[in-house]
């Protein structure tokens, strides 16, 4: 029997596969590419329940500004763990774009991490689809200290106290990225 959550990742991965038709065929069996997840991805965690606080780290972002836990404090902070070869980011990102370009300035923040392999691969696809949102590499450093649940994409909420106000595994349609603006209108 599946429950709701379960229930909701298969309805939007089907819904996702048939939006993308014919292109669907050339899909990679792994949100990863051809090589499957990294080693890491096996000892990943769950999600974190609502109500936890994480204990956020500092990392360096693409355009080299640093991101501290301070940065966070008395803000709302959007998570969104990505991968330039993952078939459901790529749909998720441009919605993640738009809440971030409408909602920048009203008490959130995002901080958007790339699991791509190489830090090499993250950059260009960023830059090639214009995105802007806050983004950056995770080190191994950082992924021993906050690691990704299981999973991709996968977006978590924070609130202005550092706790978990939403944590969500598998792509997130427009409607649902942009009910997320609840958490600080």
């Amino acid at each position: 029997m599946l429950n709701r959550r379960d229930f909701l990742d298969h309805t939007r991965a089907a819904a996702s596969l048939a939006a993308l038709g014919s292109a669907a065929a050339f899909v990679p069996t792994s949100a990863w590419g051809q090589g499957g997840p990294p080693p890491s991805e096996a000892k990943a965690p769950p999600l974190p329940e609502e109500g936890a606080v994480l204990k956020l780290p500092g990392i360096t972002r693409f355009d080299g500004t640093v991101f501290t836990p301070d940065q966070a404090k008395g803000r709302v902070l959007v998570i969104y763990w990505w991968a330039s070869t993952c078939p459901f980011c790529a749909l998720q990102s441009p919605e993640m774009q738009k809440l971030w370009t409408k909602h920048k300035g009203h008490g959130m923040d995002m901080l958007a991490l790339s699991v791509d392999r190489k830090k090499e691969d993250a950059l260009p696809y960023l830059q090639k689809r214009g995105y802007t949102f806050p983004a950056a590499w995770v080190t191994p450093e950082f992924q021993a200290a906050l690691p990704k649940p299981k999973g991709l994409p996968i977006t978590v909420v924070l609130g202005r106290d550092g706790k978990v106000l939403q944590a969500d595994k598998g792509q997130m349609f427009a409607e649902d990225v942009e009910q997320l603006a609840r958490f600080w209108a």
